[in-house]
């Protein structure tokens, strides 16, 4: 397995987890992803062979826009009353937002995997708005996507998904 991220500490503390699990560590590689541009280049080598890729990518295109969805979220589960400005979850600004939010950077990891469509079985990605379903699926059957799954998970009230696709014929 092959772990990768664009920011550097995150990376330290999974190799801190690793460190503790040594049963783990062997099996698992952490890689830096130096250009931000990219998800899967500077990752999968022309050698490399996946059955899978995983990724839960940053949901908001903005910071301020994050901190509004909390607010949001928090007031709906507080019944109305105003939150505090605590955010609910934790992370680092790669992990929580980027230009263009959750559609963009899914649009470029599809655009990205048809590179890779001979290496990797299954690209995998977590889509927390539904809107941006129908936009992306589209985008999968104009990039010859053999095969795409949709597969909902519900967490209390919170509804999200993972978007599956292969470029292989089963």
């Amino acid at each position: 397995m092959r772990g990768s991220d664009i920011n550097e500490d995150s990376l330290k503390n999974a190799q801190h987890i690793l460190d503790q699990n040594p049963d783990l560590s062997s099996a698992i590689q952490l890689q830096h992803q130096a250009d931000s541009k990219y998800i899967f280049r500077n990752i999968i080598g022309t050698e490399d062979r996946f059955t899978f890729s995983m990724c839960n990518p940053p949901f908001h295109d903005s910071k301020e826009s994050m901190i509004k969805g909390n607010l949001r979220k928090t007031k709906n589960l507080n019944r109305g009353k105003t939150p505090k400005t605590l955010l609910n979850f934790g992370g680092e600004q790669s992990e929580l937002w980027c230009e263009g939010g959750e559609l963009a950077f899914v649009t470029n990891m599809i655009n990205e995997s048809v590179q890779y469509s001979s290496q990797v079985l299954w690209f995998t990605c977590l889509v927390s708005k539904k809107d941006n379903l129908y936009k992306l699926t589209t985008l999968l059957k104009k990039v010859k996507a053999v095969e795409v799954k949709t597969i909902d998970m519900a967490q209390g009230q919170k509804i999200s998904r993972i978007l599956a696709w292969t470029f292989v014929p089963q």
